[in-house]
């Protein structure tokens, strides 16, 4: 079950296409969807749980927290509206399409993708612009 929560005033746009697009991508990527749970917040907000948890005094676009058990993809993304918004500026890219790069991110992270090395990065965007190309709303 996907779920979407938010700790400032912002509202997903179609959360119910957003959320079968999130599980299309789950299955494609051989998984099971078990309890996801996404929460919008500002910069403020994920600063301190980036340095309460990761001891990381930086601003990111997002924070999960993978309670993955084998196939079934669970856990808790953290993502800063903030963030996501300046980013989409800095990418020239529209707000919502950097919005579902960073929702599409954190669900290839609890599916076993890695974003460390350049090889892992390259294989990262690589999926992220598949499965972006892929959305139908």
């Amino acid at each position: 079950m996907i779920v979407f929560n938010n700790e400032i005033a912002f509202e997903l746009k179609d959360p119910v296409s957003v959320s079968n697009w999130i599980s299309n991508v789950i299955k494609s990527e051989k998984h099971e969807e078990g309890e996801i749970n996404y929460i919008f917040c500002s910069d403020d907000q994920l600063l301190k749980k980036n340095i309460k948890y990761l001891n990381h005094n930086t601003l990111t676009d997002i924070i999960s927290f993978d309670y993955t058990i084998g196939n079934l993809i669970s856990g808790d993304v953290f993502i800063s509206i903030d963030r996501v918004s300046e980013n989409a500026e800095i990418f020239q890219v529209s707000f919502l399409d950097e919005l579902h790069r960073v929702l599409v991110h954190g669900i290839l992270h609890y599916c076993g993708y890695k974003d460390k090395s350049k090889q892992e990065k390259e294989l990262m965007r690589s999926k992220e612009n598949s499965y972006l190309s892929l959305r139908k709303f």
